[in-house]
């Protein structure tokens, strides 16, 4: 099988598995559709992706979700869902504009009372909630600047406790981090790196499907 035979091969699949599991939703395509009518990039989780984030949040039992880039709301819709009566999520977003969009995604989704939505450089608002006790989730999506992964991590284990999950997207980036070229993929496999060795967690890099290869990063926090 050549690669392109491949490559067909897997959208197939992914396919398959959204048609079982991921099946069309009012919500989430209403959600897609104020994004892209907005302008903002198309730069969402899949649709299985999503089901993921919401299974994983539902198997740790979190009544505290904390999303490190926000969107138009996608995954925030995703991780919301899996939350019990009286759970709640905080996401982050940078861009005012994007956080208007999520906001009204969030509401028509019927999620206005579990999720906050707050605007401004994720740094400085993870700073401000270690200083004010917020901690700790339960579990934490981290979906930004791919840059700033190192320092998000070491914020969102300050917002944890042994137990908690911390899920970072984007891990394999089609594949590029094998032989890194660009910053993206160079930052995204130095991560990797320090995420396979870094002793406060259990790790494994999933992955998955989409156009193209990408993959998740699954970590449990083992210590305090």
């Amino acid at each position: 099988m050549n690669r392109d035979d491949t490559r067909d091969l897997l959208i197939e699949i992914d396919s398959y598995v959204e048609g079982l599991f991921a099946p069309p939703d009012p919500a989430l395509e209403a959600a897609l559709r104020r994004s892209r009518e907005a302008g903002l990039p198309e730069i969402n989780v899949s649709p299985n992706e999503g089901k993921l984030l919401q299974l994983l949040a539902e198997t740790a039992g979190a009544r505290r979700i904390l999303e490190i880039g926000t969107l138009g709301g996608y995954s925030t819709i995703h991780l919301a869902r899996a939350l019990p009566e009286g759970g709640s999520l905080v996401s982050l977003e940078l861009d005012e504009r994007y956080a208007g969009v999520a906001r009204e995604n969030i509401r028509e989704a019927g999620f206005v009372d579990r999720v906050e939505v707050r605007v401004g450089d994720a740094k400085t608002l993870l700073a401000r909630m270690v200083e004010d006790g917020e901690g700790a989730f339960d579990l934490t999506f981290i979906d930004a600047d791919k840059g700033g992964y190192p320092e998000y991590l070491e914020w969102a284990l300050r917002l944890s406790r042994p137990g908690s999950l911390i899920l970072v997207d984007n891990a394999i980036r089609g594949g590029s981090v094998l032989d890194p070229e660009d910053e993206s993929a160079r930052a995204t496999h130095d991560f990797n790196e320090a995420l396979a060795k870094d002793p406060r967690l259990s790790a494994l890099v999933l992955p998955l499907i989409r156009e193209r290869i990408d993959g998740i990063a699954i970590a449990r926090v083992l210590v305090d």
